[in-house]
């Protein structure tokens, strides 16, 4: 009987130990929110009249995950991420055909930088990361998330191995190397396709170089994807924010082309600013606009602008109620013809990180 007791303990005692060794994370954020919509669907597509809705990842995206990592000694660690979106209004996952559709990803760090393999975001969207003016808040309706790191390009078409036609800010079967040096971060991408006898088909190669000094980051990237049939989507980002005391600037410019058929094309651009005032210890407020424009092949040039603005009350470290009003302004029928010129939104709510 001791003997069993003494191997039991010892079980124990060793599987903590490997947890520990091991520093596997339970994260993630719940975010819901009321939102009152003219001129939007409760999913912000443009729309004829208004509606009322309960809304998930207003403020930040709802989700959560798994992240751990093993030192392996001389410096070097063994990394994973495993990470699913969540519709905090229903339960249900934001991907129904991906579990981890944010992150599934392993990889190998040491002093020469981190190798990771699998579903993780591209070089567009670590480029935008630290300079949107937004800080990266109501992704959905983000036109830096949406249209200059592609993750609601529009298009209808995949590019690269997105696994879905509606965006590429992820990829599948990826790899990905991430190297800081000093002040800067270099990044760079390959997307595998995995289409038979067809080498370049939904693959995609990417760069990235960043530069952070002084309160001052300086952020870019380029990437190019293919489609099952070769066509091309190149996109590319530059932008830079600056934190001075309490304030927070912020800029960026991106821009994509994709040809959609045999000599059709798709061009759309995105300028942003906006900035971040800490008024209190506890009330962040914000505000940023944004400018798409958007070139087709035998249509009228058409766009819109958006403003957005967040007020932010911290409860706690973990916790904050907020408050966010948008304006949206179609330019040459961006919305269809039957929808309203002008849309704009307005939603409370509450969101909690652990």
């Amino acid at each position: 009987m001791k003997t069993s007791i003494a191997a039991a303990c010892t079980a124990l005692i060793c599987h903590g130990a490997m947890a520990q060794s091991n520093g596997v994370t339970l994260y993630g954020v719940v975010d819901l929110g009321l939102r009152n919509g003219s001129g939007l669907t409760a999913s912000n597509a443009a729309a004829p009249g208004s509606t009322h809705s309960l809304g998930s990842g207003i403020h930040t995206t709802s989700r959560w995950g798994l992240r751990g990592s093993e030192d392996l000694g001389d410096g070097a660690k063994a990394l994973f991420n495993l990470e699913s979106g969540l519709n905090a209004d229903t339960g249900a996952p934001a991907n129904a055909t991906k579990y981890f559709d944010r992150a599934s990803w392993v990889g190998l760090q040491g002093g020469w930088g981190t190798l990771a393999l699998g579903r993780q975001t591209t070089t567009l969207a670590d480029a935008i990361s630290p300079v949107d003016p937004l800080a990266m808040r109501f992704a959905s309706f983000n036109p830096n998330i949406g249209v200059t790191a592609l993750s609601q390009h529009g298009l209808g078409i995949e590019y690269g191995s997105a696994g879905a036609s509606s965006g590429s800010y992820r990829l599948d079967n990826s790899l990905k190397y991430t190297g800081r040096f000093g002040g800067f971060t270099a990044r760079a991408m390959w997307g595998i396709g995995e289409v038979a006898s067809q080498a370049s088909a939904l693959s995609s190669r990417g760069v990235g170089l960043a530069w952070a000094t002084d309160g001052l980051v300086v952020s870019g990237a380029y990437q190019s994807f293919k489609d099952v049939n070769q066509r091309t989507l190149d996109g590319s980002t530059l932008g830079a924010a600056y934190q001075w005391g309490g304030i927070r600037l912020a800029a960026n410019a991106g821009r994509s082309k994709a040809e959609t058929a045999a000599n059709r094309f798709t061009v759309q651009r995105v300028l942003s600013a906006g900035g971040t005032w800490a008024a209190t210890p506890w009330v962040d407020l914000t505000a940023a606009y944004y400018k798409v424009d958007r070139s087709r092949t035998g249509a009228a040039d058409d766009g819109y602008g958006r403003l957005v603005a967040f007020a932010e009350y911290k409860l706690s470290r973990r916790t904050k109620i907020y408050a966010e009003l948008d304006n949206t302004r179609w330019r040459n029928g961006f919305q269809g013809a039957a929808n309203k010129a002008t849309a704009t939104g307005l939603s409370a709510g509450v969101v909690h990180t652990f």
